[in-house]
């Protein structure tokens, strides 16, 4: 496939994929998939190759959604494994790189890490911002030009983007914002409420009811530890009336759960419960520290959980239980949060493997439910309801992986297992974005040098 073959979001194309995840515990071989602009038509099954379709050769999925990304974090990468340390001494060299951020280095730093998500096989991001102002606190000219720097380096990307707008308000429990938390903080919630209505309209599609919007808006609350109660409540009522997600970190620490119980004798769960936060809408980010009561109260809701497998490790956050939860009734959802790693194989394998090590036993989840889990679960936190997966009516998201690598080689009929198991961001050959081809034979065709758009934006704001 050449560039001179990528379909314009406005015309019919035809896929003919090798092997095709639809659903199931085995791949397909020989789909046909239809798509008219950024949707799928038909997908056909068994069907002779045509000799106008476009081959996906290798196995295709749906496009993969990263369901809580702080895109700063990745100039952490290599700079925070450098040392000893807990979650707090990690905490603190990322505010000195939110320190140094203003919209230009913003973008330039979130577009090469966009990118990179492309070409690991995403196609939508829910991004949890809340660096929003200036040094000192002080609102830039625009007071969203931070969440607009992001808007734009999502589109010239080509990723999807849900922009979680994030209150934050304390540094615990009844304390001010210190240091670079002032950058964060509009003040209250109803201030923060105030921002957010000025930012205006997020994807809309003017009199196009065919199109696909490039972007959505959302809401979040940074954690208990950051908004008390009562700026929560009125953070979740914003979220419900304007028909929003709502995302917020749980019980990542074991001190937030002590800090929550000392100041208002509840466990976070539970304060996000009386805020009205919880529900079909919500999703908690992390749950890794919860009594059998919080993963009741988040099951019961119908609360969506976003495990980050990758950053849990890297910050020796803990194993969250992560079965118990499914088992309660929350759908699982995953996200590379810290960019530890870009990689949405390795959160899948990496939910199945921490709950190995916290159980002792293998195989909790198939690889098919590992994959609604990267797929369709995680579009749907974000609110893109008719993406992540290969069926008619669907958006046209096809990731394609190449099984010619020697680590993909497997006996007939096991590439669902492989994809999940052994696959990884470099296996990743074409994908196909809302009907938009964006990366071939694993090159963006957007970012022409993802690595070196990434090493430029990041020397500008870690020293070497």
């Amino acid at each position: 496939m050449t560039a001179e073959q990528v379909p314009g979001t406005n015309r019919r194309a035809l896929y003919f994929c090798d092997y095709a995840w639809l659903g199931g515990p085995r791949a397909e071989p020989n789909v046909l998939v239809a798509t008219s602009g950024p949707w799928i038509d038909t997908v056909t099954v068994g069907a002779p190759a045509p000799g106008r379709a476009v081959h996906l050769s290798g196995l295709t999925l749906p496009g993969f959604a990263n369901a809580h990304s702080h895109a700063f974090h990745r100039a952490l990468r290599g700079v925070v494994q450098a040392g000893r340390g807990d979650f707090w001494s990690w905490r603190e060299v990322m505010y000195s790189v939110a320190s140094t951020l203003d919209p230009g280095s913003y973008y330039r730093l979130a577009l090469a890490t966009y990118a990179e998500m492309v070409l690991s096989g995403y196609t939508a991001v829910g991004e949890f911002h809340y660096l929003h102002h200036q040094a000192g606190g002080r609102p830039y000219a625009d007071p969203n030009e931070m969440g607009r720097a992001l808007l734009a380096a999502a589109a010239d990307a080509g990723l999807r983007i849900t922009l979680l707008d994030t209150c934050y308000l304390a540094s615990g429990p009844g304390e001010p914002p210190v240091g670079v938390q002032a950058r964060f903080s509009d003040g209250s919630a109803r201030s923060w409420a105030d921002r957010v209505a000025a930012m205006g309209p997020i994807g809309a599609t003017g009199d196009d009811e065919g199109a696909l919007p490039a972007a959505m808006a959302g809401a979040a609350v940074h954690s208990v530890r950051a908004v008390p109660p009562h700026d929560a409540a009125v953070v979740a009522a914003h979220a419900t009336t304007a028909g929003w997600p709502l995302h917020f970190h749980l019980s990542e620490q074991v001190r937030e759960n002590q800090e929550a119980m000392a100041a208002y004798g509840r466990s976070p769960a539970a304060i996000l419960d009386g805020a009205g936060a919880l529900g079909p809408g919500a999703t908690a980010v992390h749950a890794t520290h919860l009594s059998a009561q919080d993963v009741a109260v988040l099951g019961r809701s119908g609360t969506n959980v976003c495990m980050c497998p990758s950053t849990e490790r890297d910050l020796a956050d803990g194993i969250g239980p992560a079965l118990a939860l499914a088992d309660a009734g929350s759908p699982l959802c995953l996200g590379s949060d810290s960019h530890a790693l870009t990689d949405p194989f390795a959160e899948m394998r990496g939910l199945e493997h921490g709950e190995r090590l916290a159980s002792g036993h293998r195989g909790n989840w198939p690889a098919a439910d590992l994959l609604v889990a990267g797929t369709v679960a995680g579009h749907a936190a974000l609110g893109w309801s008719r993406a992540g997966s290969i069926s008619p009516g669907s958006v046209a998201d096809l990731v394609t992986l190449s099984l010619d690598r020697p680590h993909m080689a497997a006996a007939e009929g096991h590439a669902v297992q492989m994809a999940v198991f052994a696959a990884g961001a470099a296996d990743v050959d074409h994908v196909v974005s809302g009907g938009r081809v964006l990366v071939s034979q694993g090159r963006h065709l957007l970012v022409p040098d993802v690595g070196r758009s990434l090493r430029a934006a990041i020397s500008q704001l870690v020293p070497g």
